[in-house]
């Protein structure tokens, strides 16, 4: 026997119009109600509501005997969503521009040759604007698809405008390229563009791009009304409002980077230390320095072999790479070590602190040292160290608090500053008195251990019982994680021939036996290829 075709299609038409019969309905209605209202037979209807609630997407109610959404209605509806990080940070603004002018207010966003409408804030007339959500718009006689592609860079406008046509909808619109081209400039320069009767008549609409802090345009907002209420001389004073508000929304937008793969982290051959710290990278030299602080040795990876440079008989408190040498600090003062990756390194005799034992201690980019170091009770000064203490420069910054690590960026203009006991990064930048605090960490993520700058402007630091380096993006948002196999990594550091290898020290001593059985590479150094 034949089947007919077009069964199943009629049965999936009666099936969304269940579906479109419990969307309109909030509070659920009875199998009796939508057997009325869709005017099915009550066998047919059973058997459909009984597939629907089998795939979750109706819900029974049985206290109440109706039918309603399920939630499975709500997880497609989430899956399908587009830019829905655009679509919170413009809620507000949104809003705020629907209040501002009474009028209806759109969020939309670039979908192939279309603008997509993402979200509506309906104005106080009763007479006004109803695009519908989802709605595709043409690019050249929406505000919202003008202000996209006046923000677009040259190449990528002139591809979109030869793949559409223009079109004329309305005796207003623009079907002329060279003039399109021209109200772009315009558009580009003071920041909005104007549909002006180009897709309704009788409809005018004002509208400003969204552009992240990378420069990408990720949409547009627009405020749109009647045209006899939404008259050029409104238009005019509201332009400027909604660009800033468009501004705003771009401001509140994170940055997206290519997916990276997930990042490894490689146990290095060698002994474990007992509390392996103070990583620190040497182009000059060709390897990392590190130091075991508590069975008092500092060590040299050259990529092939791990071994030792130099062993004290005191716990060390710094290591820092100056110039050729190394200057490894302790509680009574500083070794220079000349020579360090030589087979047999010249270990110069201990020196007193000039101004006591510094907490941190870092060099800058061109070789310059920079200290933490205490000035009075609860005063702590950041800034330049020398052993010939009346040769300072002055720059520096007073703290409240001491710091346990520095690091300078690229370019030697931030210097970045760690407090294991706040669990706070602080940033100050070189000729600026004002310290702004980058990042803080709840004390249930791990006690921040270390610190390094990445040439993008990212910070890394370890968390100590936190199992896990994280990165810190230049606006102060934690943006990666990568897990260790060992709870308490103590430094980090970014080395190897394109300054994208992480080096990851790791501590023993003040691991518990019972964790040391699940994470027996404890004390070890780890190395994390293309960590950026």
């Amino acid at each position: 026997m034949k089947s007919n075709m077009g069964d199943g299609t009629a049965s999936l038409e009666k099936a969304m119009d269940i579906l479109d019969a419990l969307g309109s309905s909030p509070q659920g209605l009875s199998q009796v109600e939508l057997s009325k209202r869709l005017d099915l037979p009550r066998t047919t209807l059973y058997r459909l509501l009984a597939t629907l609630v089998a795939r979750g997407m109706v819900r029974r109610d049985p206290l109440r005997r109706v039918y309603c959404l399920g939630f499975r209605c709500f997880e497609l509806a989430r899956s399908a969503y587009a830019m829905p990080d655009l679509s919170a940070a413009a809620g507000v603004e949104l809003r705020a521009l629907r209040d501002l002018t009474g009028e209806t207010s759109y969020l939309a966003t670039l979908d192939g040759l279309e603008v997509l409408s993402l979200e509506r804030c309906d104005g106080a007339h009763s007479q006004r604007s109803q695009s519908a959500m989802g709605q595709r718009k043409p690019l050249h006689c929406t505000s919202q698809g003008k202000a996209i592609l006046s923000a677009l860079d040259d190449s990528a406008r002139d591809a979109l405008l030869q793949g559409i046509t223009l079109k004329a909808l309305t005796p207003r619109t623009i079907t002329d390229r060279r003039r399109l081209q021209a109200e772009l400039k315009i558009t580009a320069a003071r920041g909005w563009s104007v549909d002006d009767e180009e897709i309704v008549p009788g409809v005018r609409c004002v509208g400003a791009p969204v552009v992240d802090a990378a420069g990408k345009v990720r949409g547009a907002i627009s405020v749109a009304g009647p045209a006899y209420r939404m008259t050029m001389e409104r238009v005019q004073g509201l332009g400027p409002e909604v660009a800033e508000a468009a501004r705003r929304v771009g401001a509140q937008l994170s940055v997206h980077f290519p997916a990276q793969a997930a990042a490894e982290p490689r146990v290095v051959n060698g002994p474990w230390a007992f509390q392996g710290e103070f990583a620190r990278w040497s182009a000059a030299h060709g390897g990392l320095f590190w130091a075991d602080s508590l069975a008092p040795s500092v060590r040299l990876y050259d990529g092939q072999q791990d071994r030792d440079v130099a062993v004290f008989d005191a716990p060390l408190t710094a290591l820092v790479v100056w110039q050729a040498a190394l200057l490894v600090g302790s509680q009574g003062g500083y070794w220079r070590i000349d020579q360090p990756a030589s087979a047999a390194p010249e270990v110069r005799a201990l020196q007193p602190w000039p101004s006591g034992v510094p907490s941190a201690l870092c060099a800058d980019p061109s070789g310059g040292l920079w200290a933490c170091e205490q000035r009075g009770a609860g005063r702590w000064r950041v800034g330049p160290w020398s052993d010939v203490p009346e040769s300072l420069p002055d720059c520096s910054w007073t703290l409240g608090e001491s710091l346990d690590a520095l690091a300078w960026d690229s370019t030697g203009q931030l210097l970045y500053g760690l407090s294991r006991e706040s669990g706070v990064i602080l940033l100050m930048q070189r000729g600026q008195a004002s310290v702004r605090r980058l990042a803080t960490v709840p004390k249930g993520s791990g006690r921040l251990s270390g610190l390094a700058v990445d040439a993008n402007g990212g910070v890394w630091t370890a968390l100590q019982d936190g199992w896990s380096v994280v990165r810190f993006s230049s606006d102060g948002n934690q943006d990666r994680v990568i897990g260790l196999p060992v709870p308490c990594p103590s430094d980090v550091a970014l080395g190897g021939e394109g300054l994208d290898t992480l080096y990851v020290t790791s501590a023993r001593q003040a691991v518990s036996l019972e964790s040391l059985g699940n994470a027996p590479l404890s004390g070890r150094l780890f190395c994390i290829e293309a960590a950026e």
